[in-house]
């Protein structure tokens, strides 16, 4: 018997600490452009899933709820978001360019286990062209940086509809 959770039940809803794109209007654009011109002509279901992937080693709650919800809304399928976060043991869900974008992304978000390891930059530079490839890093640290400030503002997450940013 299934049993469902309903919105009685539920932990209470932490407040943030602060909305740091209204105080800092500037940081908040600088990143955004970034972010803007480093996906540009990028497949937008290869940049979800990076976003995704990083949002998941860091714990940004908001920036999970915000991606995975984009991705969906673009297409992507429920089973391969699910199962990116054990994507080692899904490889059969990816193709291999996404395989190496997603492992780029582990050991560029990661740097704690120290540099990004030559296979894993040379895998991805078969993948990517030069610029892609720049372009992709640049993907890469631009969700870290909202994954920092979405965690240590507490953003809270569930209330991101797709696109709700584009206006």
């Amino acid at each position: 018997m299934t049993t469902h959770v309903h919105t009685t039940d539920l932990a209470a809803e932490h407040a943030p600490r602060g909305n740091w794109g209204q105080h800092s209007p500037e940081i908040y654009k600088a990143v955004l452009a970034l972010e803007i011109a480093a996906k540009k002509g990028l497949d937008p279901s290869l940049v979800e899933l990076v976003k995704i992937r990083a949002s998941q080693l860091n714990h940004c709650a908001f920036c999970l709820d915000m991606h995975t919800k984009d991705a969906i809304a673009a297409g992507e399928s429920v089973e391969r978001i699910v199962l990116l976060g054990a994507w080692e043991e899904s490889r059969h869900f990816y193709t291999e360019k996404e395989l190496a974008a997603i492992e780029l992304t582990e050991a560029v978000t990661v740097l704690t286990e120290g540099f990004v390891p030559d296979e894993v930059f040379e895998k991805a530079s078969k993948h990517f062209e030069e610029k892609e490839l720049t372009q992709l890093i640049a993907v890469i640290a631009t969700i870290n940086v909202w994954n920092r400030f979405g965690v240590t503002y507490r953003m809270a997450p569930g209330h991101y509809t797709p696109g709700m940013y584009n206006k």
